[in-house]
């Protein structure tokens, strides 16, 4: 489906962190939308480095990309040189996902590394190359606020921060050049290609995969009351298309502007699979460094980017169902 009527044919399209879930989802959709779009994927393909908290350093996996027809590149957003080999092209979007996208990664200066300073290296080029941007941001900007609005963030982890601090920058270079600067606070995304995040990946993900192996769900304590926006990744692409052509630069909401619980999820889920087990209930060990509740509000994102969900999650989840059987098999 196209999302708006920009003909991306005869355009190039960069797209960092392009070999991770959501990037590998937007090459393919130009790859089937707009056959004639050239598409550069950059990716710091992952190895077995890993953080401090035993995460890995990058989530890029090839299988994400099977069956892509495009250039892809691998490279560190945070290396000079790896940079200069996208500065031989002249793009006019670039897409920027990647970025350290675990929550729980501690290390401050290579989160401020990767996620800030290197986008304000990507902001130059995309300046020199007249290239229009968009860019990842995050729902965890707002952190422990109750107002889930432009203007109310209160980050309480690094990367949290990081993205804000992105946000930041962003409004400055818009001030000072003509493109347009797009940046999307994602809520909670889960769909197609997620499965490489490893412990990342969704509980819509981990609870089907629980199920599906013949286990009761496991959920915490108060599960129907823990409430989040969960979006479906198809919702989050036609949120980057477009914001190609926004009315306004700025910074938007992407959601679906209703919190559903987890137990939801698990309810939905069986009722897919035909499952009737009970589930299991543990403690929370995260209360007092927990989001309790979150939910986009997203009535600038339909003002100014066009944007409406298509998904529910009744509807995420049922097109998402044939790829996470797939996974268990």
């Amino acid at each position: 489906m196209k999302y708006n009527d920009i003909d991306f044919n005869e355009k190039k399209v960069l797209i960092t962190g392009g070999a991770g879930f959501i990037g590998s989802n937007l090459a393919f959709y130009f790859q089937k939308n707009f056959p004639e779009c050239e598409v550069v994927v950059f990716d710091k393909f992952r190895s077995e480095e890993t953080f401090a908290n035993g995460s890995l350093k990058s989530f890029g996996h090839f299988k994400n990309l099977l069956g892509f027809h495009g250039e892809v590149i691998s490279g560190d957003i945070n290396c000079a040189s790896d940079i200069d080999k996208l500065r031989a092209y002249n793009f006019d979007y670039i897409f920027h996902q990647a970025a350290i996208s675990d929550t729980t990664v501690s290390d401050q200066n290579i989160m401020i590394q990767t996620n800030v300073n290197a986008f304000k290296t990507l902001l130059d080029m995309a300046v020199g190359m007249n290239a229009n941007m968009v860019y990842a941001s995050s729902g965890a900007t707002y952190g422990d606020s109750e107002v889930f609005s432009i203007g109310h963030e209160k980050p309480n982890n690094v990367y949290g921060f990081s993205k804000l601090m992105m946000d930041n920058l962003a409004k400055k270079y818009e001030k000072k050049s003509s493109i347009s600067i797009v940046g999307l606070r994602y809520f909670n995304v889960y769909g197609e290609r997620e499965f490489f995040k490893n412990k990342t990946a969704s509980m819509v993900l981990q609870f089907g995969l629980q199920l599906l192996s013949g286990k009761n769900a496991k959920l915490f304590e108060g599960s129907d009351k823990i409430k989040r926006d969960f979006i479906y990744v198809e919702d989050i692409i036609q949120a980057n298309v477009k914001a190609c052509k926004p009315k306004k630069s700025g910074v938007y909401n992407v959601g679906t502007g209703n919190a559903r619980s987890f137990q939801d999820i698990v309810d939905v889920l069986k009722n897919e699979l035909h499952v009737e087990r009970k589930d299991e209930y543990i403690p929370n060990p995260f209360v007092g460094q927990y989001q309790f509740f979150t939910e986009a509000d997203i009535s600038l994102s339909k003002e100014f980017l066009d944007y409406e969900p298509r998904f529910s999650l009744e509807d995420g989840i049922k097109s998402y169902m044939n790829e996470i059987k797939r996974i268990y098999g």
